[in-house]
């Protein structure tokens, strides 16, 4: 599978518990903050959540 680097470049506040917690999953919380994750069908459900807050970057 492909990896990926998600960077959060946006605040969670103000933003409904769902997205809130899609942020938490992808293991991000902070802004300017970075994971590398496979890309997989549970990552790309929770980045197409957040995909306003985000920032994704094929490795």
């Amino acid at each position: 599978m492909a990896r990926v680097r998600i960077t959060q470049i946006r605040s969670t506040i103000k933003r409904p518990q769902t997205q809130k917690n899609a942020i938490k999953s992808l293991g991000l919380g902070k802004i300017n903050r970075s994971v590398e994750v496979e890309f997989n069908d549970a990552m790309k459900g929770a980045i197409n959540k957040v995909q306003h807050l985000v920032r994704v970057e094929e490795i």
